[in-house]
């Protein structure tokens, strides 16, 4: 017997934003999906909504796509040692978050650093969260931080294990430039992306990275760019937004102002495209639910951009930096979305101004994979109208 078709129709939509910094704003009211993937989108009178499993009256509230945190610190499970907390991927997933890359499970009790030691923790974890997906959070997880003694063929073993990030390179005893190239060269071989840690120490261990190691050891993604938790020099974040082609990663853990610099240096070199965003939690500031939709609105308000770009640098940049199949818009990526809408009484005229004005938006509804994985948000504002789903 063929398996049936779940179909997804959303309804009924005031405001749909694609995270495509090309056109951020979709003309429509309505997006459907077919087992889990985006099939269509655009005016429900155009569109084939009939045999629907699930149907969702958004009522006028704003669709987005699922917010992605670039940077996170997951151990096991939806707990961390870090801040003794249970329920932290729930938690965030009441802020919008749909997806979580980790930046390496550091915070691990007794962490390995001997070679098979780090490598049967990366692999594990990978296993961990693609086998549990807290909430129904996608956590892309097992990022081994690189040790001295890796040879080619270690990286090889991890990409044949299904590993496909480094954890931060300077968290582990390779702190000179050169060396790490040579890994991030291995990694990339096999398809392993890789992030650096950018600024001043942060745990026993780290140490500082500067501009210069950032650019000899050439990265996927300039991590935390505005530091974690202390950032470089003005002069050489400057630096690097000119010298870098990849993702330049802003975090809510960071130097606000270090942000702001990133992000006007960025805009002068018409580079907007490259920001990203994430939390760099848990760590010692503590766990960050809002955090990636708090930075949409600090960078949207006292960066003066544009709200439905903000969003972009929190889900389409990410995605297409990332190389993943969610945070866009698009036929045949996953269906997950953000159903939100400016928060009651908050000041502007719409969500989108209320947001560039530094105001959260109210979250209404999430959903992974075309199905829905919470209703009203317990950690944002209340929203100004709420979806439903219908019988």
């Amino acid at each position: 017997m063929a398996k049936s078709t779940r179909k997804l129709v959303i309804r009924n939509i005031g405001l749909i934003l694609t995270g495509k910094m090309e056109a951020p704003i979709a003309d429509g009211d309505c997006v459907i999906a077919i087992d889990g993937k985006i099939s269509e989108f655009g005016y429900e009178k155009d569109l084939d909504t009939e045999d629907a499993t699930t149907k969702i009256n958004a009522h006028g509230s704003t669709l987005a796509p699922g917010l992605i945190d670039s940077h996170v610190h997951p151990v096991v499970g939806d707990y961390t040692p870090r801040q003794q907390q249970l329920g932290w991927i729930d938690s965030t997933l009441h802020g919008g978050v749909t997806t979580m890359i980790s930046a390496g499970e550091v915070h691990m009790p007794g962490r390995p650093k001997d070679i098979v030691g780090l490598k049967a923790m990366s692999i594990a974890a990978q296993r961990f969260y693609e086998n549990f997906r807290p909430s129904g959070v996608k956590v892309l997880a097992g990022a081994p931080v690189i040790e001295h003694g890796m040879e080619e063929h270690d990286f090889k073993e991890l990409a044949n294990a299904g590993v496909k990030f480094l954890g931060e390179v300077g968290l582990g005893s390779v702190k000179d430039g050169k060396t790490a190239n040579q890994m991030v060269n291995w990694a990339r071989k096999y398809g392993i992306q890789s992030t650096i840690h950018t600024g001043g120490p942060s745990i026993p261990g780290s140490g500082l990275i500067d501009a210069d190691m950032v650019l000899e050891t050439g990265t996927d993604v300039v991590g935390h760019i505005n530091g974690g938790h202390s950032a470089l020099p003005d002069d050489q974040i400057i630096c690097l937004c000119e010298n870098c082609g990849k993702g330049l990663e802003i975090v809510h853990n960071g130097n606000e102002r270090a942000a702001l610099l990133t992000l006007n240096t960025t805009r002068e070199l018409n580079k907007l495209d490259q920001i990203i965003l994430g939390t760099d939690g848990p760590a010692g500031s503590g766990v960050q639910p809002l955090g990636i939709m708090r930075m949409v609105a600090m960078l949207s308000s006292l960066g003066n951009v544009p709200a439905e770009i903000a969003f972009c640098f929190a889900t389409g940049n990410t995605a297409r930096q990332r190389e993943l199949d969610v945070g866009l818009l698009e036929p045949g990526f996953s269906a997950d979305f953000v159903l939100m809408d400016q928060a009651q009484h908050a000041p502007g005229k719409n969500i989108l101004e209320s947001v560039q004005l530094g105001n959260l938006p109210g979250i209404g509804m999430m959903i992974i994979d075309g199905e829905i994985c919470s209703r009203r948000s317990r950690n944002t504002p209340p929203a100004q109208n709420l979806p439903e789903e219908e019988s």
